[in-house]
């Protein structure tokens, strides 16, 4: 996670987009269904043009998605925030293994599945003395876009995260049709309407279907509507 050069942050705007300042690359990231009809690779399949800012929506609404096309406000949305600022810990649930600990937030979970591949996480990191089980816990861990799936080395008890430069990107799942939430990478500052800042974490997902019971943050209900970028 690099040091972040100034102004480069995430406004969440009242009752509309999401606005990205500071010169953060924009790009597509596509879920690659394995063998096990369960996603195991992220893939970039598109790149948007620099920008200084970008108004992404997060009504679902908009005709030229990602971007914001001011639908938000024909549509009426609500777009109150309701997650806390930080995790309470004590809802955060701990798997503990002989080599590796798997730490798992319900409340930022956005359902992308990498957790399930070869079995599940959870599952193989009780077997993290085998190194295949470990690696592979890790890996899938490291792949959870919302960080709510995170490892912990067992000796040192510190969180293993993968190395991202601030960076943004759509979700999709060019298997199935459907889109998920934005992803946000390398610890990028994200502030509320209000003006107060969330918790700073390496990786993140922001609801972009609208209909979140978590704003600004994914809680997986764009799988429930059968949410599309496309429509």
């Amino acid at each position: 996670m690099s040091d972040q050069p100034k102004g480069r942050k995430i406004k969440i705007l009242k009752n509309g987009p999401v606005l990205v300042s500071g010169n953060i690359p924009l790009s597509q990231d596509d879920m690659i269904i394995g063998a096990d009809n369960e996603p195991e690779r992220w893939e970039k399949s598109h790149f948007y043009p620099p920008a200084s800012a970008n108004a992404l929506c997060r009504c679902g609404g908009s005709a030229r998605k990602p971007f914001c096309d001011g639908s938000h406000v024909r549509i009426g949305f609500d777009g109150t925030e309701t997650a806390p600022v930080r995790e309470d810990p004590a809802l955060i649930e701990r798997t503990e293994g002989p080599t590796l600990d798997l730490t798992w937030s319900a409340k930022i979970c956005a359902t992308a599945r990498f957790c399930h591949r070869a079995g599940d996480a959870w599952t193989l990191a009780e077997k993290s003395d085998i190194p295949s089980c470990r690696e592979t816990a890790i890996q899938e861990a490291c792949d959870c876009p919302s960080g709510a799936l995170t490892a912990y080395d067992k000796g040192s008890d510190k969180a293993i995260e993968p190395a991202h430069d601030p960076a943004v990107s759509l979700i999709e799942n060019p298997t199935s049709g459907l889109s998920g939430p934005i992803r946000v990478l390398g610890g990028i500052p994200v502030e509320s309407a209000a003006g107060t800042a969330y918790e700073v974490r390496n990786r993140m997902t922001l609801c972009r279907c609208g209909a979140s019971n978590n704003k600004p943050f994914c809680d997986g209900t764009h799988t429930v509507i059968k949410f599309t970028s496309k429509g």
